[in-house]
């Protein structure tokens, strides 16, 4: 046997940027066709929601990511990661139910969907090679969340959820559910105000809940292709994100 024949392949690590900026930019498409749907705009969804319902969206929001790291851990043992395809359907059924009952319904749902979207996060994590039992990519995965959001009104390219880091101490999870949970609130408020949409309720909650589960697969593939090239390609994850931000025509962003 040739001993070229166990020594590892080479990485192209331009090509698989070009491939993570592929899905970067065709993320959130989706969303695109749900705001047509329920004829708004990303910045107007909020102001249709209670003013009591958005003051405490922040609040809802960190209990929801709590309840969902729990939830979406001890789930791992019972059912085992799905099909793409599988988790869209099922959080589409999900969006439907949420939205059929307006407001009060959609909002008993969300935690729901948040441990939903947690768990396809961590699949995606497996796929990548990643251990979600590990305390550093269970960070990662509640970081994925800090991405923009499927109906957001900038064109999906924030890679500031790429490049955030912070320290492992005893309080990192709550420190990173902390600095998750206001920019989640934002994009789970535009949620809920499309499930709420009167008489499309149900069709809307689903095409949310499909939007939402696509965009973060998606961004958890970018995530964690970008790691995994940080490793394979020996290339400093930092140096990775802006060749990222580069290539898509954005100024590079800095590690935090």
């Amino acid at each position: 046997m040739d001993i070229t024949d166990t020594l590892p392949a080479t990485v192209d690590v331009e090509a698989q940027l070009d491939q993570i900026a592929a899905r970067y930019q065709a993320a959130g498409g989706v969303g695109i066709h749900v705001l047509n749907l329920i004829g708004g705009s990303a910045d107007g969804l909020l102001d249709r929601l209670p003013a009591p319902v958005r003051r405490n969206l922040e609040g809802a929001t960190t209990k929801a990511l709590e309840q969902a790291m729990k939830a979406a851990h001890t789930s791992r043992a019972y059912v085992p990661d799905q099909n793409d395809w599988l988790n869209q359907a099922v959080s589409a059924a999900m969006g439907a139910a949420g939205g059929a009952g307006g407001l009060p319904t959609a909002l008993a749902e969300l935690p729901v969907t948040t441990t939903l979207l947690l768990r396809v996060i961590q699949g995606v994590a497996v796929e990548h090679g990643f251990d979600p039992a590990s305390e550093s990519v269970q960070f990662d995965c509640v970081q994925v969340f800090a991405a923009a959001g499927p109906l957001s009104d900038d064109d999906g390219v924030d890679l500031g959820f790429l490049s955030a880091r912070l320290a492992l101490t005893g309080k990192a999870m709550q420190a990173v559910i902390a600095r998750v949970a206001p920019q989640l609130a934002v994009v789970l408020g535009q949620k809920l105000a499309a499930q709420a949409v009167p008489v499309l309720g149900a069709v809307a909650g689903a095409a949310t809940n499909y939007a939402f589960t696509s965009y973060y697969q998606d961004m958890a593939h970018v995530h964690f292709a970008m790691r995994k090239l940080a490793i394979d390609g020996d290339v400093p994850h930092d140096q990775l994100v802006a060749r990222l931000a580069l290539k898509m025509g954005r100024v590079p962003v800095r590690e935090v």
